[in-house]
């Protein structure tokens, strides 16, 4: 029913919307469950910021029968995003031009450039329809995106994210991206694999795992605790943010975790085109947007936002302490949501 991660090199150069040509363009995906006749069972899933294809994973409370993901009935897909570094090409990937990794050569990239490679998959293993297409944070700017730029999706879920990047996401995206550049490793981008900017990337992730959570989440979990060990003078929350630093410093690259988090930042629906109202206004498919009551990163008013901007939306709300994260972890919450929302809406799977 899965077959892992596969990789896929599309047959022509990719152009990124600011004019870099990848040559020998890749992507990672995985899926889950069977195509039917007509094709078009399929749900796309885009991941978060430092995500991958393995939806099975990091979306496992939403997997399995009557659930939002299910494989006995769906055919699910998730791509590895452009820039990121599990398989599809990025930063880490060797530029057949030079025989070296790009690095910081690779292009920024944006949201739309992300949804323009995935397109070029679809198409290519001849998918004509999306029964729906999901994502939270980073994956919801791409489904959202999808919806403009592709008449595939026949429904959509958005999560955790607004109509643009705003100022305050912004700023803490730049903050993080600070800590990378001021690592004394990180040398322009050009640095020795082998002795990567691991201080500074573990720093940019203790900034994003502060503005994930909450005020609430974080004095149930730690107190004012001290952390058990030699270190007594160390708070039970220092020792976990320098974990989750290290964690993320063992699994990911420096230069993509800057590229990615830049194409958040380039995500403006409006952007080159008409007003966010005449470009919202013009997706009709049945949308469900979900807000996080305790969102610090991308507040509840973002959500509300969006979905009356969207003709065809309804918008349902988390309650949970856990912050901006809450949407990987209220699995149960998630499914009470998203399903009656998927019964009513008239899919060709659905209704057969």
């Amino acid at each position: 029913m899965n077959k892992g991660v596969q990789q896929h090199k599309l047959t022509e150069p990719f152009i990124t919307e600011s004019g870099f040509t990848i040559p020998e363009p890749e992507v990672a995906y995985q899926t889950w469950g069977k195509l039917n006749k007509a094709r078009n069972n399929v749900v796309l899933v885009c991941h978060a910021l430092t995500g991958n294809t393995a939806v099975d994973e990091w979306f496992d409370g939403l997997f399995g029968p009557g659930n939002t993901l299910d494989p006995e009935r769906q055919f699910i897909i998730c791509t590895n995003s452009l820039g990121s570094c599990y398989g599809t090409s990025g930063p880490a990937s060797i530029n057949p031009e030079t025989g070296k990794p790009y690095r910081i050569d690779f292009p920024r990239i944006t949201i739309r450039d992300m949804v323009r490679m995935q397109q070029r998959l679809l198409d290519d293993l001849e998918i004509p329809s999306i029964e729906l297409v999901i994502g939270g944070s980073m994956g919801g700017m791409q489904a959202l995106e999808w919806s403009i730029m592709d008449d595939r999706p026949q429904a959509a879920v958005f999560i955790g994210m607004g109509k643009a990047h705003r100022p305050w996401a912004i700023g803490i995206s730049h903050t993080q991206r600070q800590a990378i550049y001021n690592d004394p490793n990180w040398q322009g981008g050009y640095y020795n694999p082998e002795n990567p900017p691991r201080r500074g990337l573990a720093l940019a992730r203790m900034i994003a795992m502060i503005s994930y959570r909450s005020d609430t989440d974080y004095e149930n979990k730690f107190g004012r605790l001290s952390q058990q060990g030699d270190d007594q003078d160390q708070f039970q929350v220092e020792s976990y943010l320098d974990y989750q630093g290290q964690k993320l410093v063992d699994r990911f690259d420096a230069v993509s975790y800057v590229r990615l988090s830049q194409a958040m930042d380039s995500h403006d629906i409006a952007r080159n085109r008409q007003s966010a109202e005449q470009v919202l206004g013009q997706v009709d498919v049945p949308s469900l947007v979900i807000g996080i009551d305790s969102d610090l990163l991308y507040p509840v008013q973002e959500q509300h936002e969006l979905s009356q901007l969207l003709p065809n939306a309804r918008y349902r709300e988390l309650q949970s302490i856990h912050g901006h994260d809450a949407f990987l972890m209220e699995f149960k919450q998630m499914n009470d949501i998203i399903t009656p929302f998927l019964m009513e809406t008239p899919t060709a799977t659905l209704s057969s």
